[in-house]
């Protein structure tokens, strides 16, 4: 495509006659193309798979752009709070357990010693 031509945009009327068309006439991908003067065939799947998944309303949402990076969503103070000092007991806790099992171990070395 030439520099300065914007892409095309369809209207999710426009994708919902497409699809509906293709799947009432059994056109295929190519004939579906030639009927409606689409370039991509990709573009006719897409929303071929949108409609069945999410039906004719799915047509209608903006999909353009890069997804979500993942980013967990930030949590409230309080809650995130509540979070770090359950962390912090958790890892007292877990520091007393690992002590007192030492303690323990060490008073059984003692005891096995005095036996002989």
């Amino acid at each position: 495509m030439p520099k300065g031509v914007p892409n095309k945009r369809y209207t999710p009327e426009f994708k919902q006659l497409v699809v509906e068309t293709m799947r009432e006439e059994g056109l295929s991908l190519s004939e579906t193309m030639r009927r409606f003067n689409i370039n991509c065939l990709g573009i006719i799947k897409r929303w071929e798979r949108i409609y069945l998944e999410e039906g004719p309303e799915g047509l209608a949402v903006e999909r353009r752009g890069r997804k979500n990076t993942g980013q967990p969503a930030k949590l409230p103070k309080e809650i995130e709070e509540d979070l770090i000092a359950e962390n912090q007991r958790l890892r007292a806790e877990n520091a007393y357990l690992k002590n007192l099992q030492a303690l323990v171990l060490e008073a059984e070395r003692c005891r096995r010693r005095n036996r002989w």
